[in-house]
């Protein structure tokens, strides 16, 4: 699945997977600048946050400019998800 290409690379493209605890993923969020949030795993099985992953895939195929999963939507946007998934 192309999820599992994406992620492959952002692991292994992370340089600071130190900072990142275990079970959670780094992400780049941003239409022109770009901010770092550190997310858990679980999200990547919800099906709003694969819509996301299905947009950073058209956008970028697998080559991310930050270096790890770099995710082309508005903070606010992302910041609402996620509060929603941290609620359910």
């Amino acid at each position: 699945m192309a999820i599992h290409k994406i992620l492959r690379r952002s692991l292994s493209g992370e340089k600071r997977s130190t900072e990142v605890p275990k079970g959670h993923l780094a992400v780049y969020i941003g239409e022109s600048e770009k901010k770092r949030f550190v997310i858990p795993l679980s999200y990547l099985n919800h099906p709003s946050f694969q819509e996301l992953l299905c947009q950073a895939e058209e956008e970028f195929g697998f080559h991310h400019p930050m270096g790890g999963l770099t995710i082309p939507c508005s903070e606010d946007l992302f910041v609402d998800l996620t509060s929603r998934l941290r609620r359910a």
